[in-house]
């Protein structure tokens, strides 16, 4: 079986990525906290069957602050991510990219690969 991890990076990412987990949650009949629906079939390409019955994507989300996280996790799906799985820092690069991308990264990184 094949099995996708979405590494959502920054505001772009995040909002692409959580829009791709609702379109395959519509797909599929999921309801807005991932208990399956009716077409589960090839649904565990993208999400993990959770022990609580549900599903959750298997994805990882990262951002250089939490404005994003925060809008994902309270939108109508963001209930289907696990809190485990984001990792975010305090305090965006401020429109820098070399202190975005250099210093600002290399903490995120190290959380990223504790995952």
């Amino acid at each position: 079986m094949r099995e996708i991890l979405h590494v959502q990076n920054g505001q772009c990412g995040n909002q692409i990525g959580s829009e791709f987990c609702e379109v395959v949650c519509d797909e599929h009949g999921m309801q807005l906290v991932g208990k399956s629906g009716h077409l589960i079939c090839s649904v565990n390409v993208y999400y993990n069957e959770a022990s609580r019955g549900g599903f959750v994507p298997r994805a990882v989300l990262m951002d250089h602050e939490p404005r994003t996280m925060v809008t994902i996790r309270t939108a109508s799906y963001g209930k289907i991510f696990w809190p485990g799985n984001v990792v975010y820092a305090q305090s965006a690069a401020g429109n820098d990219w070399a202190r975005g991308s250099i210093m600002k990264s290399l903490s995120l990184l190290k959380q990223f690969l504790m995952l």
